[in-house]
C-alpha cells in the first residue's frame, strides 16, 4: 500500500507533463494558423505558458492555459499575442491590435440563451 501513493504521483505528473506538451502543441498550430489568416509572420518557438487555471465546463472540470506568443507584421518588430485553451479547446485567440477590430477572435460556443 505504502508504494501506491508514489507511483500514482509519478503516474499524474507524467500525464501532466504530456498533455502540456501536447496542449503546447495545439497552441502552437492555432497560432501559426490565425497569423497566417491575418497575413502576419509567426515567430516559431514563442508560444510560452503564462498562466494556468482550472475551468468547470459541461464535461467536468477542465485545465484552462494561457499561452503568450510573438509575431510581425512586415518582418522587422514583435508584436505580443496570446491564446487561451481550455483542455485543449480554444476558448479565445487574440492579436493584441488596436486598430485591428476583429483583435478578439472567440471561438467560444455558448449554450443557448432560454
Amino acid at each position: 500500500m505504502s508504494t501506491i501513493a508514489p507511483l500514482l504521483i509519478i503516474g499524474l505528473l507524467i500525464w501532466f507533463w504530456l498533455d502540456s506538451a501536447r496542449a503546447r502543441e495545439i497552441a502552437t498550430a492555432i497560432c501559426k494558423a490565425g497569423c497566417d489568416r491575418h497575413n502576419l509572420q509567426f515567430l516559431d518557438q514563442t508560444v510560452a505558458l503564462r498562466r494556468l487555471g482550472l475551468r468547470w465546463t459541461r464535461q467536468g472540470i477542465r485545465i484552462r492555459r494561457l499561452f503568450q506568443f510573438d509575431y510581425s507584421e512586415e518582418g522587422t518588430g514583435r508584436q505580443d499575442g496570446h491564446i487561451i485553451l481550455v483542455g485543449i479547446q480554444l476558448e479565445e485567440f487574440s492579436l493584441g491590435l488596436p486598430s485591428d477590430d476583429n483583435k478578439v477572435v472567440a471561438f467560444r460556443q455558448r449554450p443557448p440563451e432560454d
